[in-house]
């Protein structure tokens, strides 16, 4: 890329490579960003090729296919390389038309391509089958010698995904978990998430220690204390209440019975007053007699 900006006037240059930095730099990211920025390389210097293909990728992450292809295109009669040649296909596949791309996966170039650039023809040709429904032929089309292969590549584990993506998809569980863990194995960065679909075939679910479900329990446990705290308070309660009873009464006496009144009447009770009622009713007695 260096060289063919050095075909540019310096000042021009310099402002194109910049632009070009931001495109890679956010294209993961934020691709309508990049995509923007590609923009602006493209009005300065649309006569570059690396420009071209920078805004054809742009275009690609942001789904605008029509746009994208139009740019590998141009990359492509600009350098004459064919490494763009299984984006270029894809680009069928986002434009609704998985047969081109399936034609394009049978033609000369696939042969110039190198080993990294066939892998990803043949993970091209395979999503084109599956967008015809033909699942079965999709599979056939990722058995490789480079998915059979037990060293780990570049394009291992995306080879291996697809694979036990399209095998999950044909009902084939048992082998799609075979899979997914072999990706997990050559997915040193994890970078797919390989790992969660296992989990999921295998029925583990993940639960997340700070989600929005701990309030409730939380609440819940609180409400059970309380009831605790409840029944506890009763039992005080009726422990007291036979203490006063054992007070009132000898349970030595025959004619013992335990009176059932609450606390509240216990309290309001005023033993002197029986008392002095009950002299009143002797001399009341006393004074009829006489």
């Amino acid at each position: 890329m260096r060289q063919e900006l050095l075909s540019l006037p310096k000042g021009l240059a310099e402002e194109v490579s910049k632009n070009l930095v931001m495109v890679a730099r956010l294209i993961d990211e934020d691709p309508e960003q990049a995509y923007a920025y590609s923009r602006i390389a493209l009005r300065l210097a649309s006569r570059v090729a690396a420009v071209r293909e920078a805004a054809g990728f742009a275009a690609y992450a942001t789904q605008k296919y029509s746009e994208a292809l139009a740019e590998f295109r141009a990359a492509k009669r600009m350098t004459g390389s064919v490494e763009l040649w299984p984006v270029m296909a894809d680009c069928e596949r986002g434009l609704g038309r998985p047969e081109r791309a399936l034609a394009m996966a049978g033609e000369p170039e696939v042969q110039k391509l190198d080993k990294a650039g066939q892998v990803e023809m043949r993970l091209v040709a395979a999503g084109a089958r599956r967008d015809m429904g033909q699942l079965d032929a999709a599979i056939v089309t990722l058995q490789s010698p480079e998915l059979a292969s037990n060293s780990v590549q570049p394009w291992t584990a995306r080879l291996r995904y697809a694979y036990a993506d399209a095998l999950l998809a044909a009902g084939r569980e048992d082998e799609a978990r075979e899979w997914f863990a072999k990706t997990v194995e050559a997915d040193k960065d994890g970078a797919m998430d390989a790992s969660d679909r296992l989990a999921e075939l295998d029925g583990v679910e993940f639960v997340d220690a700070l989600g929005g479900d701990e309030p409730d329990e939380i609440d819940e446990i609180d409400d059970e204390d309380d009831e605790d705290d409840e029944q506890d308070s009763a039992e005080v309660a009726a422990a007291e209440r036979a203490s006063d009873q054992a007070e009132y009464y000898d349970e030595d006496d025959e004619e013992y019975e335990p009176l059932e009144r609450s606390a509240e009447a216990d309290a309001d009770v005023d033993l002197t007053d029986e008392i002095v009622e009950d002299e009143d009713e002797d001399d009341a007695q006393a004074r009829d007699k006489a």
